[in-house]
């Protein structure tokens, strides 16, 4: 079986993002020797790091045999670096991949795609024109959890979808008592900070995904915490939301509510959960774990002021087992796009995808600033 290379400008390798998944899925695909194509080769991803600090870079690369560079400008020129990939900060990506494309590189982004809808769909329509395949990352459907929860809602179970309720966060220390677990990037609008366009781009492709496009929002946000200490122990104001309440529309009628925050302490099953209900059942989800509970199988609870309740209501689910090998969902992502690039395999989530994410972080935003629900109408380029 002949194997080829195939090398990939990765910009953003050294931050926490890029090292701890996207790297580690790629040299892992690498170390296993690349994946099958359908024409009997194998496909080796090759990593050209690229960054702005160059000890970080000369480290990371020399690690693992990889080549670097703080230019793209000579990377973006060579054609046989065919695919640029970018994990860095959000600011300057919209920037970061024009000139990829411009280069006829394909391109796969994180989310979110640009720092605004006309700019997200103005890469998607370049990118089309360019005839360059395209992607964005959609890691969390990957998630054992949600993937057993796709497996729940495909097999009918539920009945007719009745609603849903996503609740999201955990506390995020602001430096004061113990160092902050998130970058402060994340907490400064110049970077791209704030968590409704960190992360309303995931429940965008997650709740389309499950149960159907979302067509409207209403959202408040709040900062919650409007100081934080920054990575050096230097103070600095937030500008940017850390809390957002949403209610989504569903195309069907059904309603969304989405709990997101980062000033939040968690006790529930775990930091992220989704809870669909239906007219036949009901499904929950976490990032690992799935439980269901049918009609036949609902319990009666009585509601009673006057005594403490006795039962566990958790303990009334059924867990889902672990029936499918479950991948890492950032290798899962990179197996497809490279798949695309290779062999023109379909992929679901090209860049139109992370339009569709800016347009909730849109439609949020201007719902928060008009006090009123924003409509999603279908996009199109």
């Amino acid at each position: 079986m002949t194997s080829k290379a195939i090398r990939i400008i990765f910009e953003g390798a050294t931050g926490r993002l890029g090292n701890a998944q996207h790297l580690r899925a790629l040299l892992a695909i690498r170390a296993q020797g690349g994946i099958a194509l359908k024409g009997g080769e194998r496909l080796t991803p090759e990593p050209v790091l690229l960054g702005r600090n160059p000890d970080k870079l000369k480290t990371l690369a020399s690690a693992h045999g990889l080549s670097w560079s703080t230019d793209s400008a000579p990377l973006l020129a060579d054609k046989a670096n065919e695919i640029y990939f970018d994990a860095s900060v959000t600011a300057g990506r919209f920037e970061r991949a024009q000139k990829a494309i411009a280069a006829g590189k394909h391109v796969y982004l994180e989310k979110p795609v640009a720092d605004s809808l006309v700019h997200a769909l103005e890469l998607a329509s370049a990118a089309q024109r360019a005839g360059v395949r395209h992607g964005v990352v959609q890691d969390k459907l990957f998630l054992p959890g949600l993937h057993k929860m796709r497996k729940v809602i495909g097999s009918g179970f539920l009945g007719k979808i009745l609603s849903a309720k996503l609740d999201f966060g955990w506390w995020v220390f602001d430096g004061e008592l113990y160092p902050a677990q998130r970058s402060s990037w994340n907490y400064r609008r110049c970077d791209g900070g704030g968590l409704v366009l960190d992360m309303f781009p995931h429940w965008r492709y997650i709740i389309d995904r499950l149960l159907g496009d979302i067509r409207a929002v209403s959202c408040r946000v709040a900062t919650l915490v409007p100081q934080r200490r920054d990575e050096a122990g230097q103070p600095y104001a937030v500008d940017v939301e850390d809390s957002a309440l949403a209610t989504f529309e569903l195309a069907g009628g059904a309603l969304v509510e989405v709990n997101s925050s980062w000033a939040t302490r968690v006790k529930r099953d775990d930091m992220f959960t989704l809870q669909i209900d239906g007219t036949q059942g009901s499904v929950s989800c976490g990032l690992h774990r799935c439980s269901v509970q049918p009609l036949a199988a609902t319990p009666s609870p009585q509601w009673n002021i006057e005594a403490e309740r006795s039962e566990n209501f958790d303990d009334q689910w059924q867990l889902v087992p672990d029936v499918d090998a479950y991948q890492n969902p950032y290798r899962a992502g990179w197996e497809l796009f490279l798949r695309h690039v290779a062999d023109g395999a379909p992929f679901p989530s090209p860049l139109i995808e992370g339009a569709k994410g800016l347009q909730l972080v849109d439609g949020c935003y201007r719902s928060h600033a008009e006090r009123r629900w924003v409509d999603l109408p279908a996009l199109s380029i």
